[in-house]
């Protein structure tokens, strides 16, 4: 098992731009540059925010969709993320816990079809 942190980071606005990117963009081009593989990305339907204000995915509104990136990997590449996005200027939530993780199957093996 290998020892390392979950980190989970709220972006207050999919539609907000960071280097002609949205955040979401820029975040997960982070996430790969110290070398980290997966992040999973998922849109939150419901939110109440840093300042205490309500909000809800409507039909109009899905482009400005809050959204929750959540990766698991090594304490140093973390660290590494948390650095460059801390230098990046946007401002996010973010939780980190403690976690083991590890990978099941082959590493070549053929992916199943679904």
């Amino acid at each position: 098992m290998t020892k390392g942190s979950q980190l989970t980071l709220y972006a207050s606005n999919e539609s907000h731009r960071k280097l002609h990117s949205t955040v979401v963009e820029w975040v997960l081009d982070e996430i790969a540059k110290v070398g980290i593989h997966g992040a999973t990305v998922t849109e939150v339907s419901e939110e109440i925010d840093a300042h205490g204000k309500y909000h809800a995915a409507r039909f109009f509104e899905l482009a400005d969709q809050s959204v929750a990136v959540m990766i698991a990997a090594a304490d140093e590449q973390i660290d590494s993320l948390l650095a460059n996005l801390d230098a990046g200027g946007v401002r996010m939530f973010y939780t980190r816990c403690p976690v083991e993780f590890e990978m099941l199957g082959e590493p070549d093996s053929p992916q199943p079809n679904l």
